[in-house]
Parts: C-alpha cells; sequence; structure tokens
C-alpha cells in the first residue's frame, strides 16, 4: 500500500503542474480573443461612421503649424530671416534682441545638446540686428 500512495502523491503533483500550464494558456487564450473582438468592434465602428469622422478632421483647423517656417535658411542672412529665426519683429530693440538671443541660446547651446549649425545662425542673426540698429 505504501507504494500507492506515493504514487497517488506523484500524480497529484504533476496534475497540479499541469494544471498552473492550463490556466495560464487560457487566460493568455482568453485575452487573445479579448483582443481580436475590441479590434473588430473598433473597426466596424470606423466603417460604419466614415463619413461622419471624414467630416470631423475636415473640421480640425489646417493651420496648426502654419506659425512655423517651411524650408530651410537662406544663404545670404536678411534682416527678416534675423528677425524670425529670433521670434521678434525687425524693428525690434537692442536690449530685446539681447534678450531673445539669450533665451533661445540657452535652449540651442552645442554645449547642452544643442546644434552647432543652429547656434552658429542665431549668433549670425543676433550680429545682423544688432550691426543694422548702430
Amino acid at each position: 500500500m505504501k507504494i500507492k500512495r506515493d504514487n497517488f502523491k506523484k500524480d497529484n503533483i504533476i496534475s497540479g503542474q499541469e494544471e498552473g500550464v492550463d490556466r495560464v494558456m487560457s487566460s493568455g487564450l482568453i485575452l487573445a480573443g479579448v483582443g481580436l473582438a475590441a479590434v473588430g468592434f473598433g473597426a466596424r465602428y470606423l466603417v460604419r461612421n466614415q463619413a461622419l469622422i471624414k467630416k470631423g478632421l475636415e473640421a480640425l483647423p489646417g493651420g496648426v503649424f502654419e506659425k512655423y517656417h517651411r524650408g530651410g535658411f537662406e544663404p545670404k542672412m536678411t534682416r527678416r530671416e534675423a528677425a524670425m529665426i529670433l521670434g521678434l519683429p525687425a524693428t525690434a530693440k537692442p536690449n530685446r534682441i539681447k534678450e531673445a538671443h539669450k533665451r533661445i541660446m540657452i535652449v540651442n547651446h552645442p554645449d547642452r545638446g544643442g546644434s552647432p549649425y543652429l547656434a552658429s545662425k542665431i549668433n549670425e542673426a543676433k550680429d545682423l540686428l544688432e550691426s543694422s540698429k548702430s
């Protein structure tokens, strides 16, 4: 009888381990099924309401990024471009030019991870605006 009890204990240990594996596998399958159902319902919503969604997207303001200048720098910097770089009007006073230069250089300084090219353009813009004011 002793042999039968040992076999019984071994069978329970093995079956207990298999039950844990079955639970993990079944929960993974349930999660996959729920995920597929969510994707299906979402796709059905998009297909049914496509016209409404399109109207909503067209109603959004188109000029979200219009305040940013498109394109690169001009070969020879102009006063207009220098003022745009510093975020000032072309007729800004010298103290405002210095403040704007300091504010922008703190963010874009090469020693703090900024671009050396942009830093040189910012310095060139400051020099151009200050030289024309003198």
